[in-house]
């Protein structure tokens, strides 16, 4: 699967890159016919504790699945819109089965 980041008005470290791509790499053992996934990262309203925003589209055959989370680091975010994302992938499989 081709993961495209793109971290908006800063620079990700390579750590937080390579844990993005591990965790999205993941949803691959739900469906194997993810055809890309774009995360996006960003930082705003940098007095408020929560301000750390991810999202991520899924493009699989036939829809995209979309997550969006905001919390206080870009790990515990990405975590969350990946538990999201699985399952939007589980009920997109028992569509396609119907």
């Amino acid at each position: 699967m081709n993961v495209k980041i793109q971290s908006i008005k800063f620079n990700a470290d390579k750590k937080l890159i390579d844990f993005i791509n591990q965790k999205v790499n993941k949803l691959e053992r739900y469906f194997d016919n993810i055809i890309d996934a774009d995360v996006y990262l960003r930082a705003e309203n940098p007095q408020e504790i929560t301000n750390k925003i991810v999202e991520i589209r899924l493009n699989v055959p036939g829809a995209d699945l979309f997550a969006h989370k905001q919390s206080t680091t870009f790990e515990e975010a990405i975590d969350e819109c990946v538990g999201a994302l699985k399952i939007q992938i589980k009920k997109h499989k028992e569509k396609l089965k119907k």
